[in-house]
C-alpha cells in the first residue's frame, strides 16, 4: 500500500478527554473514528487489523478441537423469541424497535434467541449430536454510558460460538477444550503473558463462569490472581472464595484487567424455553445442554494496543499489525533512492511480504518517522542517500530501540 494513497489522518496531538490509552492512540493514527458515543468506524488500518484478529480466531474456532461451522444470523429479531425467554423486558441493554405493520423487534445482543430455533429444526435424535455454530455479528447494546473507546461500545463485532451436546459430560469435556482454545487465541495476539483464565459468577446457568482477563491500568475489573495456578478469581465472587477454587491456595496478587473473552454453561437455559429435544437411545426425549463463547474483536483490539506500546504509539504484535513493514524512503534529489525504495517494495510484496510504502514527498524525515511510530508497524526501512551508499537499508524493530544497516539483498532473510 502506498502511503499516499491510505485513506486516514494523523493528529499529532494528544486528545484531552479521552478514557483509555487504546481509544487516544487507534483514533490519532487514523485506525477508528467515533461516530458517535460508543459507535465507531474501523478505517482501512483499522480493517486490517480486525480482519488479522478474525483471522486468528476463526482457525481456532474451525481447526481445533472446538470443531466449529461458521454462519451468519441476523441481527434484527422477533419480539416474540425474547418474550420466550423472559429477556424482553428483562434484558437492560436491548435496542428495541417498531418494524412494518407495528411489528415489535430487537437488534440483537445476543444470538441465543436465534441460534436455538434455528437448532430446533435440525436436531431429532440423539445422533445428531454434538455440534457447534459460530459466526462473526456485529451486537447491539443500549449500554447507559459507552466509555474508554472501542473497549465498551453500544455496537461490536462478535464473535459468538454455541455448543449442543447430550448431556452435561459431554459439555464439561468440551467446555475445558475451550479453555485452552481461548487461551492460544490470546497468545497468537500477543497479549497471552498478561492474560488469565478468570473464575466468575455463572449466574442462573453454573456456578461459575470463565472469563479471560488481560492485566492493564485501564482495566474496569478487579481480579486476584493465584499465585499457586495462576488461575484468577473476579472481585464479584472472592468475597465467597478467601482460597483459590481450584487449587485451595490463599495467596493472590490483586490487579485491574479487562475482559476480552467469556465462555458459559448455559445447561438447558434456552434449550427449556424454545422446547429443544432430542430422543435418546433408549426412546426417551430430553433437552439438549448448550454452551456459549464469545470474543469481542473490537475490545480485544483495544486491549491489544493498551498492553503493546509505548510514549510514541502503537506496537503491533506481527500477527495482528496492518503491515510487516513500514518502508521510509527520505526525501532526496536523488532519482535512484526513489527508484530503490519502490523496488524493495514490489519485490517484497512478490515474496508475500505485506508493507507500507511512505512514498510522500511533502514531509520531513522527522515527521514519517514520528508517524511510523505512532501507526505501530512492526518493522521500519528506511532508504536514504546515506544507505544507499553502502547498499544497505536502515532496519528497526518497533519494540526495539537498535537500528541496523542491512544489505538490501540480505532484507527478506532478515524479516524472516
Amino acid at each position: 500500500m502506498l502511503q499516499s494513497k491510505l485513506f486516514y489522518k494523523i493528529d499529532k496531538n494528544k486528545s484531552a478527554d479521552v478514557e483509555s490509552v487504546s481509544h487516544d492512540l487507534l483514533t490519532r493514527a487514523g485506525y477508528v473514528d467515533q461516530l458517535m458515543a460508543g459507535v465507531y468506524s474501523f478505517l482501512p488500518l483499522g480493517f486490517l487489523v480486525l480482519k488479522n484478529i478474525e483471522k486468528i480466531i476463526r482457525e481456532n474456532m474451525v481447526d481445533s478441537p472446538m470443531d466449529g461451522q461458521e454462519i451468519v444470523m441476523p441481527s434484527l429479531t422477533p419480539k416474540e423469541n425474547w418474550v420466550k425467554t423472559n429477556r424482553w423486558d428483562n434484558f437492560d441493554v436491548l435496542f428495541k424497535l417498531k418494524g412494518a405493520g407495528d411489528k415489535d423487534v430487537a437488534l440483537a445482543p445476543t444470538h441465543e434467541e436465534v441460534v436455538v430455533p434455528l437448532a430446533k429444526k435440525n436436531v431429532f435424535s440423539y445422533k445428531d449430536l454434538p455440534f457447534s455454530l459460530f459466526q462473526f455479528q456485529n451486537k447491539f447494546r443500549n449500554e447507559l454510558r459507552a466509555k474508554s473507546g472501542i473497549l465498551r461500545t453500544r455496537e461490536f463485532l462478535m464473535k459468538d460460538l454455541y455448543s449442543f451436546h447430550a448431556n452435561q459430560e459431554d459439555l464439561d469435556k468440551y467446555y475445558e477444550k475451550a479453555i485452552k482454545v481461548y487461551l492460544n487465541i490470546f497468545k497468537q495476539c500477543g497479549i497471552g503473558k498478561l492474560t488469565y483464565r478468570t473464575l466468575a459468577s455463572g449466574g442462573s446457568f453454573s456456578k461459575y463462569s470463565d472469563e479471560f482477563q488481560t492485566i492493564t491500568d485501564s482495566g474496569e475489573d478487579i481480579i486476584y490472581i493465584c499465585q499457586k495456578c495462576k488461575v484468577a478469581v473476579n472481585k464479584e465472587i472472592k468475597a465467597e472464595n478467601s482460597k483459590c477454587p481450584m487449587c485451595g491456595s490463599d495467596n493472590f496478587e490483586e490487579k485491574k484487567a479487562v475482559e476480552v473473552g467469556n465462555i458459559f454453561k448455559l445447561s438447558t437455559k434456552f434449550s427449556e424455553p424454545f422446547d429443544l429435544k432430542y430422543t435418546d437411545k433408549d426412546g426417551t426425549d430430553k433437552l439438549v445442554i448448550m454452551g456459549c463463547y464469545g470474543i469481542g474483536l473490537g475490545r480485544l483490539m483495544g486491549t491489544i494496543v493498551e498492553v503493546n506500546h509505548d510514549e510514541r504509539g502503537i506496537i503491533w504484535p506481527k500477527e495482528i499489525a496492518p503491515f510487516l513493514v513500514h518502508i521510509i524512503e527520505l526525501k532526496s534529489e536523488n532519482k535512484k533512492i526513489k527508484a530503490t525504495a519502490l523496488k524493495i517494495y514490489q519485490d517484497l510484496q512478490k515474496q508475500g511480504v505485506k508493507v507500507l510504502y511512505d512514498d510522500r514527498t511533502d514531509k520531513s524525515a522527522g515527521e514519517k518517522f514520528a508517524e511510523a511510530d505512532l501507526i505501530g508497524i512492526p518493522y521500519r526501512v528506511v532508504i536514504s542517500e546515506k544507505t544507499l551508499a553502502k547498499n544497505s537499508v536502515e532496519l528497526k524493530e518497533r519494540s526495539k530501540s537498535v537500528v541496523k544497516l542491512i544489505k538490501i539483498n540480505q532484507l527478506l532473510k532478515s524479516l524472516k
